[in-house]
């Protein structure tokens, strides 16, 4: 069964998909269930895709990269996911939110942070969320504040991907407080993870995607230099919604290709065991089932490479990644619901690939902003 086939792929976008493949075949589904069972983070995994040049390539040639646009990403994304989630995870988030450096940092902050991260001397993450508030960016409490040619970071951040193992994070931090003006009260900064004041601590065991680490951060009157402001400050809240448009498109690419793992374990095991006398896959009920995931998995992906393309010409790009990343993991829940249906009690297993991928499908519907929010975000971006 060939789900993730290429040809609703761009061709540009079709080498580096086969790449992805061939590396998920080799290094990802072997390890899969050894990671999933010891929660460690995928060092090994992590460095061979570095050495295969799969690993924080969006960022532009220019700073040693290899430029992949955003529909590549996604190309990528389908393979390493339908491998395993987890570590799935850790390979896209060893590079996350670095695209802001390039997009609106100086030529020094690309240079110093960014070029290491290209050529994988260096990881990194992105600090967004905090211990009581997620989706709501223009609720953070974490504070940024000027001091001579200082900033003096105060607060906490959770689910920071790479919080511990990162050589720096862009963190998103608050820098004013007009009531008039919600959204421009917010800047982004780069932060060395070997700051003073800076402490991170791995989140507790989660009941799915086990071999992507996320951290708990505490500032403590952490001093960065005043260069190390990305961009305006203020404008910390419209880079953001800009770039979770683009990362949106990628988490539909997780639940495509978790949909796709959940649909070919059901296939397969349909089609291999027998009940009552008879093939499980002969019942036309099992058919049905089947014909159901199929013809979702199909809509989802036309919608994410349709919206893949709108985000990439900026063509009511909100509108699109939120229809995207909604459809395509609420598909990956579906899908795998009736895949744990399908194989019966055997279904609860670890060693069985339809546990874990039922475990994992949960995660990427509430990050990157929960599916509700994203239904708001449907209604009101909706063209006119």
């Amino acid at each position: 069964m060939e789900l993730l086939d290429e040809s609703i792929v761009p061709e540009h976008a079709r080498e580096v998909k086969a790449e992805a493949r061939a590396f998920a075949e080799e290094h990802i589904a072997p390890n899969a269930e050894e990671y999933y069972r010891s929660g460690e983070y995928p060092w090994e995994v992590l460095e061979a895709g570095m050495d295969a040049g799969l690993i924080a390539q969006d960022i532009g040639e220019e700073y040693g990269g290899r430029g992949l646009d955003l529909q590549q990403v996604l190309a990528v994304a389908e393979e390493f996911y339908r491998a395993d989630a987890g570590i799935a995870l850790t390979l896209q988030l060893a590079s996350f939110g670095a695209e802001m450096i390039e997009k609106y940092g100086t030529e020094q902050q690309a240079e110093q942070y960014l070029r290491p991260v290209a050529e994988n001397e260096q990881i990194t993450g992105l600090a967004v969320s905090e211990p009581e508030t997620g989706s709501d960016l223009a609720g953070m409490e974490t504070r940024a504040e000027k001091d001579g040619d200082e900033w003096v970071l105060n607060g906490e951040k959770y689910w920071v991907g790479n919080g511990v193992e990162a050589d720096w994070v862009t963190l998103y931090a608050k820098t004013g407080d007009d009531a008039n003006n919600r959204y421009g009260n917010f800047s982004m900064f780069i932060v060395p993870t070997d700051t003073d004041g800076y402490e991170a601590e791995h989140i507790p065991e989660k009941m799915g995607m086990r071999a992507s680490k996320q951290a708990h951060i505490v500032l403590d009157n952490a001093r960065i230099p005043e260069k190390n402001l990305v961009g305006n400050e203020g404008a910390g809240f419209y880079m953001l919604a800009d770039f979770f448009n683009n990362g949106r498109i990628v988490v539909g690419g997780h639940g495509l290709g978790l949909a796709a793992a959940a649909i070919e374990e059901a296939w397969e095991f349909v089609h291999g065991r027998n009940a009552f006398g008879r093939q499980i896959n002969e019942f036309q009920a099992v058919q049905h089932i089947l014909a159901d995931m199929r013809m979702e998995f199909e809509a989802a992906r036309a919608l994410n490479w349709r919206a893949a393309e709108k985000v990439q010409t900026d063509d009511h790009g909100g509108f699109w990644a939120s229809m995207a990343k909604v459809k395509s993991t609420e598909v990956a829940n579906n899908c795998a619901e009736r895949g744990m249906q399908l194989h019966g009690g055997r279904s609860v297993l670890v060693e069985n690939r339809i546990s874990r991928v039922y475990r994992d499908v949960r995660i990427p519907v509430v990050y990157e902003g929960a599916n509700e929010i994203q239904r708001n975000l449907i209604y009101k971006q909706a063209p006119k």
